[in-house]
This record gives structure tokens, sequence and C-alpha cells, in this order.
């Protein structure tokens, strides 16, 4: 683990030292649609409207259009490699080495030394108080709802049992001193906090934590069953940097923040009433989703009222586009961990490996390598397959592969659904059950047959080579060479 990484800025150094990593630009950007625009052909990647360019540079706007002293930095995780690099292992490893950390969690704590992001303060009552102003959030496209927080680390605490909880939410800003909160209904724990609050009468302190360490905002994106209510996401973090992640107390709410984020927001969910996301704009969409489509806008968002804003000097804006690969990866390793621990308990050292391929965003589909050592793990494959649905729920296709095929090569994959798959035998589904709703095929106006909005078809594609017939689907074999020998500059 790359212990020299503890917050945003030191995480910038690290790339800042790798070959085409990391690009600036001082000319003058405008944050409401412009900037994702630019970073759209520079790296974005993912599930976005092609041409895009996938594995493309973190890219640093200097010059932000309204905020002289600010900077949005995009795209820093759109990379595997980068978050490899950034969580200090192979990119290909990055599953297996969440899956450990989150059987080792080491709890956060709160620090009572001053805290690099209440450098600044602005309260709601000062009267030049603006959200707008303050705070460099973009908009991904013209039809957005509002300027969109999008890397925003939620931050609560059970009413009753006072348990603490980090989320990603959509978050837009609607007024001076108001953001809406889009809290997915039983998706999500803080969602299931202010419910609670709801029913006993009371708001929900919050705070928002925006520019940390990417170790907090990969293991933010955990869900249960691996991180139940009452597992605290940033102990995996802890986990990951070996030590524990450290939190300020709010200056005007009751609730603790991360202490070395660029920017927090500070305030309340205010229960009893619900609010239009696009109450401002009046397109009908909230912001481009991880499916590469436009979110429709909610009728349904909770308002979240701010008391405070504090930040660093000169902050940095961390923000991603929403079907970009940036998603993926804070979307993706999460769930590539959670079936690698709900499998290995039951069948261990069978699984090599998993993949949530980029097509599907993190969420919607896994590659999954399987390996059959003896004639009784014929069959157990589908049965890894099953145990990755219960473990990760939203996860709608899964492909099976034997150990000879590389999941991350999709090349690879393909070659062997064209080669060891049949599809009268080798296709599974499971029809009806609760996958995510912003699949827009999953809604009766798709298919009258389909229940709800949200239910879909699970598929297994098993494309691996029946165990008995192994050694005649032997991949040809090649020398094994150092090309360096040939090509001394020369990089796999």
């Amino acid at each position: 683990m790359d212990e020299g990484i503890y917050d945003l800025r030191s995480a910038l150094k690290k790339i800042e030292n790798m070959n085409g990593q990391l690009v600036s630009t001082d000319v003058e950007v405008d944050p409401a649609a412009e900037l994702s625009g630019i970073y759209r052909h520079v790296g974005a990647g993912g599930t976005v409207m092609r041409p895009t360019k996938i594995e493309g540079p973190a890219m640093l706007f200097e010059n932000i259009k309204g905020h002289p002293d600010a900077s949005v930095l995009i795209g820093l995780l759109a990379s595997r490699k980068r978050v490899g690099a950034l969580l200090g292992c192979a990119p290909s490893d990055l599953g297996h080495l969440l899956c450990r950390c989150t059987q080792n969690p080491i709890q956060p704590v709160v620090t009572d030394k001053a805290a690099p992001v209440q450098e600044i303060v602005h309260r709601a009552e000062d009267p030049d108080f603006n959200l707008y102003d303050l705070v460099p959030a973009p908009t991904n496209t013209p039809l957005d709802a509002g300027p969109y927080i999008t890397l925003g680390m939620c931050y609560a605490s059970h009413p009753d049992s006072g348990v603490s909880d980090v989320t990603i939410h959509r978050l837009c800003i609607r007024g001076k001193d108001e953001m809406s909160i889009f809290l997915q209904p039983g998706s999500r724990h803080i969602g299931a906090m202010a419910e609670r609050a709801e029913e006993l009468g009371q708001n929900l302190p919050i705070s928002v934590s925006i520019g940390v360490d990417p170790a907090v905002e990969i293991t933010a994106s955990f869900e249960p069953p691996t991180t139940p209510l009452g597992f605290n996401e940033l102990s995996i973090a802890g986990a990951l940097r070996k030590k524990p992640v450290e939190l300020c107390r709010c200056l005007t709410v009751k609730e603790n923040a991360i202490a070395n984020a660029e920017y927090v927001i500070e305030g309340e969910i205010i229960t009893g009433r619900r609010i239009q996301e696009d109450e401002n704009s009046r397109t009908g969409y909230a912001m481009p989703e991880f499916p590469g489509y436009n979110g429709k806008a909610s009728s349904e968002c909770w308002l979240l009222k701010v008391h405070a804003v504090t930040h660093r000097k000169n902050p940095i804006m961390q923000t991603c586009i929403g079907p970009s690969d940036e998603h993926l990866n804070m979307a993706g390793v999460p769930t590539e961990a959670s079936i690698l621990g709900m499998v290995e308990k039951a069948m261990p050292g069978k699984l090599k490996n998993v993949y949530a391929h980029r097509s599907g965003c993190g969420k919607y589909m896994a590659i999954l390598q399987f390996q059959k050592s003896t004639p009784t793990d014929e069959g157990r494959q589908r049965q890894a397959a099953l145990l990755a649905f219960a473990s990760f729920p939203e996860l709608k296709h899964i492909i099976l592969v034997d150990e000879d095929v590389d999941p991350f090569d999709s090349d690879d994959v393909l070659w062997a659904m064209n080669t060891r798959f049949q599809g009268d035998r080798d296709i599974i589904t499971i029809p009806g059950v609760r996958c995510h709703p912003l699949d827009p095929s999953s809604s009766p106006d798709y298919d009258s047959s389909i229940a709800d909005v949200g239910i879909s078809c699970k598929t297994i594609y098993d494309c691996t080579v029946p165990y008995a017939m192994k050694e005649k689907f032997k991949r040809a074999q090649f020398m094994d060479v150092d090309v360096k020998k040939w090509l001394p500059d020369f990089e796999d």
C-alpha cells in the first residue's frame, strides 16, 4: 500500500509522476456543461455516447468561470490503471484487495486537530452566502436539472443506534442554501436513516465531503450484504491505508466529516416533505446516469438544508460524468470484491477473478473466471453465478469463463462465447427478479410481462468447457520468451 496517499492532493502528486495520467489547462471553462463536454473526448469512456476516449488521463481545470479561487478535477478514477496505482496494487487484483480489506476493517477516528477542510468557513446566516458562488459544481449536459455534486461523500448517523455510514448520492444545487438529495428507496443506508428520522419527527444531520482520498471514494460504493446497516465503509478505506480515516466535528450540525477533504457541506435532511428535482430547469431530466441515458428527474427527492460550507484555501472540486469509467471503477471494484468474498466462503479457491464489465458500468454485468479442478466441480460454476446475483442484486448478466480466459479482455471473453457456448444449453434465465430501476428495458412499457419498473430477467451465459472435455479445448501453447531481449523498451 502506498502510505504516501492520504488525501486528494497527495493522490494528484502520485499520478503527476505517472506518464500521461494527468493533464491540466488554465484556459477558462464554464462548469455549465462545457467542462464535461470537454472531458467526454479526453477520457470519459464507460457508457458515454461515442466518440469518447477510453483510458484517457485525468484532467484538472484551473480557470473556472465564476470561481477564481477554485479548480475542478475530473476523471481521477476513470482508469483502472490509475485506481490500481492509487490503491497500491495491480489493476487485476483490485477486487481481491478490497475483499481482504472488508474482512479486516479499521474504524475511523474523530480528531481534535485543526481540520484542513475548515481553513475557510462560510455560514448560511452570512448575508452573501450562496451555494452557486461557493461550490463550482458542474452540469454534465445542458438538460441537467442544475449543478450536481457527483462525488460527495454523504455521512450520517442512525437516529436510534448512532451507527454511521458513508454513501454517494446525486445532489443538485437548487437555491442559495438548498440542495436536493436522491435517496433511492431500499438501496442505501442513509435513506434508511432518513426514513427513521422522519418516523421520529426529526431532521437528519448530514455532512457532504468532496475531494477526498480515492480509497474513500472507492469503498463508499460498497453495498449489502457485504456491508450491512451498521457497517461503516470508511473502515474499509482505513484497512486499505492501514490507518484510520480521520474525521472532524462539523461546526453547525451534530455530525462528523472527512477532515482532509477539499470541501464539506454541512446541513440537515428535512423530513416530512418531498421536492421535485428539476423544479428550476423543468427539463424532465436529472443528469446522465450510469447506463448512458439521461436520468429522469425525481419528484420524490429529499430537501437538504445547508447550514455551512467549509473548504481549504484554493480548493479542488472533484466531479465525474455519470456514465463514465469513473463510475465504473467506483461501483465495479466493490462489486468484484463482494462477489469474490461471497463465492470464496461457499467454494474456496474456485473463483479466480471477477470483472464488473465496462458495458454495465460496474453494476449490470460481471465476468466470472472459474476453475474446474475435479469432475464434481461441474455445475458449481453456475452455483457461483447464483451466489454473485445474491451478493450484488443489481447484476443483470453474468458470463462464466474458464481459468485460461482473461476476464478483463472482452475479445477473449467473446472468443470463449463463440467456441465454448451453445445458446440452447448454456443460457440460464431467472425471470421476474428485482434488479435496477435505471435499466430502461426493465419496465412494463418495454414489455407487458414485466410487472414493475426495476424487474428484470437475470441471465447466466455459461461459456465454460464441460470438465470431461477440458483436454479437447486446450488453447495453442507458445514458447515462453523474454521479449525484452529483442525489444528492451517493450511494455506488456
